[in-house]
Protein backbone atom coordinates (compact mmCIF):
# COMPACT_ATOMS: atom_id res chain seq x y z
CA UNK A 1 0.00 0.00 0.00
CA UNK A 2 1.23 3.21 -0.80
CA UNK A 3 2.26 5.91 1.81
CA UNK A 4 0.80 9.85 1.14
CA UNK A 5 3.17 11.92 3.24
CA UNK A 6 2.26 15.87 2.61
CA UNK A 7 5.02 17.82 4.66
CA UNK A 8 4.21 21.36 5.83
CA UNK A 9 7.46 23.94 6.59
CA UNK A 10 6.44 25.45 9.69
CA UNK A 11 5.82 29.69 9.34
CA UNK A 12 8.33 32.08 9.71
CA UNK A 13 9.36 34.23 12.64
CA UNK A 14 7.12 37.54 12.79
CA UNK A 15 9.25 40.46 10.57
CA UNK A 16 11.33 42.13 12.60
CA UNK A 17 12.76 39.42 14.65
CA UNK A 18 16.01 37.67 13.81
CA UNK A 19 16.59 34.19 12.24
CA UNK A 20 18.47 32.11 14.32
CA UNK A 21 19.83 28.39 14.98
CA UNK A 22 17.57 26.34 16.91
CA UNK A 23 14.04 26.97 18.75
CA UNK A 24 15.92 27.33 22.08
CA UNK A 25 13.77 29.30 24.04
CA UNK A 26 10.15 27.77 23.10
CA UNK A 27 8.79 31.14 23.58
CA UNK A 28 5.87 31.38 21.24
CA UNK A 29 6.03 34.79 19.75
CA UNK A 30 3.02 35.22 18.18
CA UNK A 31 2.78 35.42 14.64
CA UNK A 32 1.55 38.37 12.43
CA UNK A 33 -1.96 39.11 11.52
CA UNK A 34 0.02 38.54 7.94
CA UNK A 35 1.46 35.08 8.24
CA UNK A 36 -1.70 34.07 10.19
CA UNK A 37 -3.51 34.81 6.83
CA UNK A 38 -0.92 32.86 4.93
CA UNK A 39 -1.43 29.98 7.05
CA UNK A 40 -5.25 29.75 7.43
CA UNK A 41 -5.45 30.12 3.39
CA UNK A 42 -3.25 26.94 3.03
CA UNK A 43 -5.62 24.78 5.06
CA UNK A 44 -8.27 24.11 3.39
CA UNK A 45 -5.56 23.67 0.17
CA UNK A 46 -4.14 20.47 2.41
CA UNK A 47 -5.26 17.13 1.44
CA UNK A 48 -7.63 15.57 4.35
CA UNK A 49 -5.19 13.19 6.19
CA UNK A 50 -5.62 10.03 8.55
CA UNK A 51 -2.97 11.00 11.10
CA UNK A 52 -1.93 14.81 11.48
CA UNK A 53 1.96 15.38 12.86
CA UNK A 54 3.69 17.69 14.13
CA UNK A 55 7.54 18.45 14.85
CA UNK A 56 8.03 19.50 18.76
CA UNK A 57 9.51 23.23 17.85
CA UNK A 58 7.13 26.32 18.84
CA UNK A 59 7.12 27.26 15.39
CA UNK A 60 5.82 23.80 14.65
CA UNK A 61 3.51 24.15 17.32
CA UNK A 62 1.72 27.40 16.54
CA UNK A 63 1.61 26.58 12.75
CA UNK A 64 -0.58 23.26 13.47
CA UNK A 65 -2.64 25.67 15.49
CA UNK A 66 -2.97 28.35 13.35
CA UNK A 67 -3.84 25.27 10.72
CA UNK A 68 -6.80 24.19 13.30
CA UNK A 69 -5.71 21.32 13.57
CA UNK A 70 -7.27 19.87 17.25
CA UNK A 71 -5.66 16.67 17.56
CA UNK A 72 -2.00 16.66 16.68
CA UNK A 73 0.90 14.16 17.97
CA UNK A 74 4.14 15.28 18.58
CA UNK A 75 6.41 13.61 16.79
CA UNK A 76 10.21 13.34 18.33
CA UNK A 77 11.67 11.90 15.19
CA UNK A 78 10.44 14.88 12.73
CA UNK A 79 12.55 17.60 15.16
CA UNK A 80 14.98 19.79 13.84
CA UNK A 81 18.79 19.78 13.36
CA UNK A 82 20.42 19.90 16.71
CA UNK A 83 22.63 22.87 16.28
CA UNK A 84 24.32 22.79 20.02
CA UNK A 85 26.37 25.56 20.91
CA UNK A 86 24.91 27.80 17.83
CA UNK A 87 21.48 27.50 19.12
CA UNK A 88 19.80 31.11 19.76
CA UNK A 89 22.76 32.39 17.67
CA UNK A 90 22.40 34.35 13.90
CA UNK A 91 24.67 33.21 10.94
CA UNK A 92 26.05 36.62 11.37
CA UNK A 93 27.62 36.01 15.08
CA UNK A 94 28.39 32.59 14.27
CA UNK A 95 30.14 33.32 11.41
CA UNK A 96 32.15 35.92 13.86
CA UNK A 97 32.30 33.24 16.47
CA UNK A 98 33.58 30.11 14.64
CA UNK A 99 34.36 31.27 10.82
CA UNK A 100 36.23 28.02 9.72
CA UNK A 101 33.84 25.76 12.01
CA UNK A 102 30.78 27.14 10.20
CA UNK A 103 32.86 26.76 6.94
CA UNK A 104 33.69 23.38 7.45
CA UNK A 105 29.96 22.58 8.48
CA UNK A 106 28.60 23.74 5.24
CA UNK A 107 30.96 21.90 3.07
CA UNK A 108 30.95 18.31 5.39
CA UNK A 109 27.72 16.87 6.08
CA UNK A 110 29.46 14.93 8.39
CA UNK A 111 30.83 18.08 10.28
CA UNK A 112 29.28 18.93 13.95
CA UNK A 113 31.75 21.91 15.06
CA UNK A 114 28.90 22.92 16.98
CA UNK A 115 28.70 19.47 19.21
CA UNK A 116 24.87 18.52 17.90
CA UNK A 117 23.94 16.83 15.01
CA UNK A 118 25.71 16.73 11.57
CA UNK A 119 23.65 17.12 8.34
CA UNK A 120 24.17 13.09 7.25
CA UNK A 121 23.02 12.36 10.73
CA UNK A 122 19.74 14.84 9.92
CA UNK A 123 19.22 12.66 7.25
CA UNK A 124 19.75 9.17 8.30
CA UNK A 125 17.23 10.36 11.05
CA UNK A 126 14.72 11.40 8.78
CA UNK A 127 15.01 8.52 6.26
CA UNK A 128 14.77 6.11 9.10
CA UNK A 129 11.62 7.80 10.03
CA UNK A 130 10.08 7.62 6.85
CA UNK A 131 11.06 3.72 6.27
CA UNK A 132 9.84 3.15 9.72
CA UNK A 133 5.64 4.60 8.55
CA UNK A 134 3.74 1.75 8.32
CA UNK A 135 2.53 0.70 5.22
CA UNK A 136 -0.80 0.83 5.96
CA UNK A 137 -0.99 4.68 7.41
CA UNK A 138 -2.35 6.03 4.19
CA UNK A 139 -2.43 10.06 4.29
CA UNK A 140 0.22 11.34 7.02
CA UNK A 141 0.35 15.49 7.39
CA UNK A 142 3.50 16.48 9.11
CA UNK A 143 4.40 20.09 10.42
CA UNK A 144 8.40 20.08 10.44
CA UNK A 145 11.14 22.65 10.17
CA UNK A 146 12.45 23.52 7.30
CA UNK A 147 15.76 21.47 7.64
CA UNK A 148 13.87 17.95 8.02
CA UNK A 149 11.54 18.80 4.84
CA UNK A 150 15.51 19.15 3.16
CA UNK A 151 16.56 16.11 4.59
CA UNK A 152 13.11 14.04 3.26
CA UNK A 153 13.82 15.62 -0.18
CA UNK A 154 17.16 14.28 -0.10
CA UNK A 155 15.95 10.78 1.05
CA UNK A 156 13.36 11.00 -1.57
CA UNK A 157 15.53 11.21 -4.51
CA UNK A 158 18.65 8.91 -2.69
CA UNK A 159 20.42 12.02 -3.23
CA UNK A 160 23.84 12.55 -1.25
CA UNK A 161 23.80 14.34 1.84
CA UNK A 162 26.06 16.70 0.23
CA UNK A 163 23.08 18.14 -1.85
CA UNK A 164 20.82 19.11 1.53
CA UNK A 165 22.03 23.04 1.24
CA UNK A 166 21.14 22.76 -2.77
CA UNK A 167 17.81 22.36 -1.94
CA UNK A 168 15.90 25.55 -0.72
CA UNK A 169 12.57 25.44 1.20
CA UNK A 170 10.77 28.43 2.75
CA UNK A 171 8.51 28.87 5.66
CA UNK A 172 5.18 27.33 4.48
CA UNK A 173 6.48 25.04 1.62
CA UNK A 174 4.51 21.95 0.82
CA UNK A 175 6.68 18.92 0.15
CA UNK A 176 4.57 15.94 -1.12
CA UNK A 177 5.91 12.56 -1.28
CA UNK A 178 4.46 9.23 -2.01
CA UNK A 179 5.74 5.51 -1.56
CA UNK A 180 6.73 2.85 1.25
CA UNK A 181 9.60 1.74 2.99
CA UNK A 182 13.50 2.02 0.76
CA UNK A 183 11.41 3.92 -1.94
CA UNK A 184 10.13 7.55 -2.12
CA UNK A 185 8.69 9.69 -5.22
CA UNK A 186 9.22 13.51 -4.72
CA UNK A 187 5.64 14.85 -6.01
CA UNK A 188 5.20 17.91 -7.40
CA UNK A 189 1.88 19.46 -8.17
CA UNK A 190 0.86 22.49 -10.63
CA UNK A 191 0.49 25.90 -9.29
CA UNK A 192 -3.00 26.96 -9.24
CA UNK A 193 -5.05 30.16 -9.04
CA UNK A 194 -5.42 31.38 -5.52
CA UNK A 195 -9.03 29.69 -4.54
CA UNK A 196 -9.60 28.36 -8.25
CA UNK A 197 -7.95 25.30 -7.82
CA UNK A 198 -7.35 25.72 -11.77
CA UNK A 199 -3.58 25.42 -13.02
CA UNK A 200 -2.50 28.96 -13.89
Amino acid sequence: MTVRLTLVCAAAAPVGREVRFGDPSEVETPFGERTLRQVRAMAGRLPAAATLLMAPSARCRQTASALGWESVAVEPALRDLDTGSWNSQTLAEVAAADPSGLAAWLADPEAAPHGGESVATLCRRTATWLDTLPADAGRVTAVVDQAVARAAVVCALSAPPSSFWRVDVLPLAVVQLSGRSGRWNLRLEPVTSEGSGEPL
